[in-house]
C-alpha cells in the first residue's frame, strides 16, 4: 500500500500503542513489588514481570502494524480489545476505578476504530478495489 493508513486506523494503532503502555506499567509495578519482597512468591513475581513485558513488547508490535496496515494485525488487535475489555469489567468490579474506567474506555475505543468500515476496508487489502470491481462487472463478458 502506497498511501498512509486511514485516520481510524491510526486512531486504533494509537489505542493499541496505549494499552501496550499500561501493560507496562503494570509490569514495572510488578516488578518493583517482587524487587521489595512483596510478591507472594518470588518465582511467581518474576514469571509475572517477565510476562507482562514480553505482553508489551507484543502488543507494541501489533500497534506497529496497525499503524502500517498490516492485514496480520486485526486479530490480534480485536482479541486485545477484548481482553482489555473484559479485565476492565473485572477491575470496576473489584472497585479498581482508577485502572477500570480507562481499560474499558481503551476497549471501546479501540472496538470502535477497529471496527469502522475505513479501518476494516484497509485491513482486509479492500483500500480502493470497490472502484476496480464495479468497472469489471461493467465490463461485458466475452
Amino acid at each position: 500500500m502506497g498511501h498512509s493508513p486511514p485516520t481510524l486506523l491510526r486512531a486504533a494503532a494509537a489505542v493499541q500503542a496505549a494499552e501496550s503502555v499500561a501493560v507496562l506499567v503494570a509490569t514495572v509495578l510488578a516488578g518493583i513489588d517482587t524487587a521489595a519482597g512483596r510478591s507472594y512468591q518470588l518465582g511467581s513475581g518474576v514469571a509475572l514481570t517477565v510476562i507482562g513485558a514480553a505482553s508489551a513488547a507484543l502488543l507494541a508490535l501489533v500497534a506497529a502494524g496497525l499503524a502500517r496496515a498490516r492485514r496480520w494485525s486485526r486479530t490480534p488487535a480485536l482479541l486485545t480489545q477484548l481482553f482489555v475489555g473484559i479485565v476492565g469489567i473485572y477491575l470496576l468490579q473489584g472497585q479498581r476505578f482508577e485502572w477500570g474506567v480507562p481499560m474499558v474506555v481503551l476497549s471501546a475505543a479501540g472496538f470502535t476504530t477497529l471496527l469502522a468500515p475505513s479501518s476494516l476496508r484497509a485491513l482486509t487489502g479492500r483500500e480502493g478495489r470497490e472502484g476496480q470491481e464495479g468497472q469489471e462487472r461493467a465490463r461485458p463478458k466475452r
